[in-house]
């Protein structure tokens, strides 16, 4: 058992639907029995991030903000066995137990026991930041935009300290997200064709997912023509700018590269709504598979039901279908040995109390990921 006190640091705080993000300094109680605090050393800013400081899906202000991030533990709650002092951990916003049904099935990575929340508060209902004697409520169970933070064992996963630090934390979220949406999801065949919709983080990760199991032809769909040498490192064989063809929809582009056909997987990366009916439509029918990744501002979406009907099969999921605690370690340990391209979302770094300047350079057009650095650390954007 760690012995330690509440320490006061540095965070990302959002006050109020819409407000801008400032860095303040908070209080971070010490972890109970079967939590851990945690230093943070690098956390990204995802799209997420501005989706809940916009008040959706629950306006739950103040919060600290950031849910993608690496550190190293600092202190541990008594009932603690997993973690100890020094460790390198990467928080999560996904259990796992590994005795629940979902757990133990395949077809499922949502824990029953230590289940996802966007409730703002710790399992037990409580919070570990506050600000000036205020409650801030946590973003998911993570809250990485901190120089400390406080996190259930149960939401957390031991890094080799041999990867490079500044690249684990991608893996948190959206790059995992899109790369096992094909690698664990859809287990995308060898041979077969993929339209990815739009080429942020998520899309990337889709990209080298689908090379690392053999597809023959990745599309990548951008409006951003920077994106297009990017897709291509991570090994996109073709690009469809919209803006190219207005007068074109994106799934008649994708059936004109497919000889009519079609792709045998969509994914939408986008969580722009109306383009989840474009992505059945660009795939194949009687057989066509579209995966729903990226986060989308309605509750409600639109969708073709003619495009369904003909036999396409239309599915979601959280953090592309990974296990946290037994399937991350898979990605950490190919991120390690160079069997990713992690390292190309890499494209700006900057300091915690740059923060606005790191909001700037993710509206440039050749921003993928900004790393500003909390202490050591970086932050980045899933567009």
């Amino acid at each position: 058992m760690s012995i330690s006190q509440a320490i006061t640091c540095k965070a990302v705080v959002c006050w109020g639907k819409g407000e801008p993000w400032k860095v303040e300094e908070i209080q971070v109680e010490p972890p109970k029995a079967t939590e851990v605090r945690v230093k943070m050393l690098y956390a990204s800013i995802c799209h997420t991030d501005f989706l809940f400081s916009t008040g959706f899906p629950l306006p739950l202000f103040p919060r600290v903000l950031g849910h993608e991030g690496v550190g190293v533990v600092e202190s541990v709650g008594d009932e603690v066995k997993e973690f100890k002092e020094g460790d390198i951990v990467i928080p999560t916003y996904i259990g796992e137990c590994k005795k629940c049904e979902n757990c133990t099935s395949e077809m499922a990575n949502l824990c029953l026991k230590h289940p996802f929340t966007i409730n703002g508060l710790m399992p037990d209902g409580s919070s570990r930041m506050s600000i000036r004697g205020q409650k801030l409520y946590h973003l998911f169970t993570c809250s990485t935009m901190a120089e400390y933070t406080v996190v259930d064992a149960n939401y957390a996963v031991k890094v080799d300290p041999g990867i490079d630090l500044s690249l684990a934390g991608f893996l948190s979220c959206g790059y995992s997200s899109g790369f096992g949406a094909a690698w664990k999801e859809f287990k995308v065949e060898k041979g077969s064709s993929v339209a990815v919709f739009g080429l942020g983080a998520v899309g990337l990760g889709v990209v080298d997912g689908a090379r690392i199991q053999g597809a023959a032809k990745i599309i990548g769909i951008d409006k951003n023509p920077y994106r297009k040498d990017k897709g291509e490192a991570f090994g996109m064989t073709d690009f469809i700018n919209p803006d190219d063809e207005p007068n074109k929809s994106i799934s008649e582009l994708v059936k004109e590269m497919t000889h009519g056909t079609g792709v045998d997987y969509g994914f939408e990366c986008t969580g722009v709504t109306s383009l989840l009916s474009e992505a059945l439509e660009a795939t194949k029918l009687g057989k066509g598979k579209v995966m729903a990744i990226g986060a989308a501002m309605e509750d409600k979406v639109p969708l073709n039901f003619l495009a369904i009907a003909l036999g396409r099969n239309l599915k979601g999921t959280i953090f592309g279908g990974i296990k946290t605690k037994s399937e991350l370690p898979i990605i950490l340990d190919k991120c390690k040995n160079k069997q990713l391209q992690v390292d190309q979302l890499l494209t700006h770094q900057v300091m915690l109390e740059d923060l606005d300047e790191a909001i700037k350079l993710l509206k440039q057009p050749d921003c993928v990921k900004v790393p500003p650095l909390l202490l050591e650390t970086v932050v980045g954007s899933e567009w």
